[in-house]
């Protein structure tokens, strides 16, 4: 069946002829709005031990890593020889170009690695970094993913993000001068948000010179400062099923530019990590297939209603 939407699923491939399977590195990083910076305590969303693999923990070199990495791998994606070092945990441009420098060098070293993706905030990103990544680019695979999650300056300063809109619109707009490929990812269902400013992203998202995007509906984390904020005000929060996300996220495609790649539109925490917004162990191929089914049962694709 043929995609309704803009899929990441082959970019690869086509583009390096083979699959580029991404391994999860924590080189212990940290965020501004941790250690005092901007703010203290965090997004009040985060535990980041729920978003990444058993392998990846910072008491380990990246080299270790990334052959833990590999070998957790081999079972499902047995054909894969090629991968990307993904700087997952926190904000991994937080720190001096030297200190990156080594970390990125280390992964480089490793012969199956074609290149790295870096997840970071869009303030803590600047102009040598940029320079860095666009020489890097020559040669290697280099991804940036900013985690913006909102397009809304009163969302921001609600989850203790530290940074508002217009730094997002800064990184990325350099970002794109450079020719760097960038992503962006952004959380559905944050606390006094409406379905209709949702979808009112879209159009903002539309205008950003962006490459990928992902998107994860809010789950609501055991021992996070919003699970506290849920219990006394959830009337506040927009509780999704499985059913209603996938109908929302239909909706929302209809208004998204059609040459952005979507790399993922919901999320799969641990079970044991979710408190309140349970849909169970669903794994990632089975939300695309939901995705894909609806999508045909509304005879609808993305970019549907978008206007340039």
């Amino acid at each position: 069946m043929e995609k309704r939407y803009n899929s990441f699923t082959g970019y690869f491939r086509e583009k390096y002829g083979c699959r580029l399977q991404k391994i999860v590195i924590d080189a212990g990083f940290t965020c501004p709005n941790r250690d005092g910076r901007v703010g203290t305590g965090g997004c009040t969303y985060c535990n980041n031990a729920a978003f990444h693999p058993n392998y990846s923990t910072p008491d380990k070199p990246v080299l270790q890593q990334i052959e833990e990495g590999i070998e957790f791998h081999k079972g499902r994606y047995r054909n894969t020889h090629d991968y990307l070092a993904y700087f997952q945990s926190f904000s991994n441009t937080y720190a001096p170009l030297e200190v990156l420098r080594e970390f990125y060098g280390q992964a480089l070293e490793h012969p199956s690695v074609r290149g790295i993706v870096v997840g970071t905030r869009p303030d803590c990103i600047d102009d040598e970094k940029l320079d860095y990544f666009q020489a890097l680019s020559k040669d290697k695979v280099v991804i940036i993913e900013y985690g913006i999650e909102s397009c809304y300056d009163k969302t921001l300063r609600r989850i203790n993000r530290g940074h508002d809109f217009a730094a997002a619109v800064r990184a990325v707009e350099a970002t794109a001068a450079r020719g760097i490929f960038q992503g962006a990812h952004f959380i559905m269902g944050l606390p006094g948000e409406s379905r209709e400013e949702l979808i009112g992203m879209a159009p903002i998202i539309n205008e950003l010179p962006l490459n990928t995007l992902k998107f994860h509906q809010l789950q609501i984390i055991k021992g996070t400062a919003m699970e506290r904020e849920y219990e006394r005000v959830p009337e506040d929060f927009i509780s999704f099923t499985l059913d209603g996300y996938v109908d929302f996220f239909v909706d929302f495609l209809e208004y998204l530019r059609p040459d952005l790649y979507i790399e993922r539109f919901a999320g799969e925490v641990p079970p044991r990590f979710v408190n309140h917004t349970p849909w169970g162990l669903i794994r990632n191929t089975e939300l695309l297939r939901l995705l894909d089914k609806r999508l045909q049962e509304r005879d609808t694709y993305q970019g549907r209603l978008y206007k340039k």
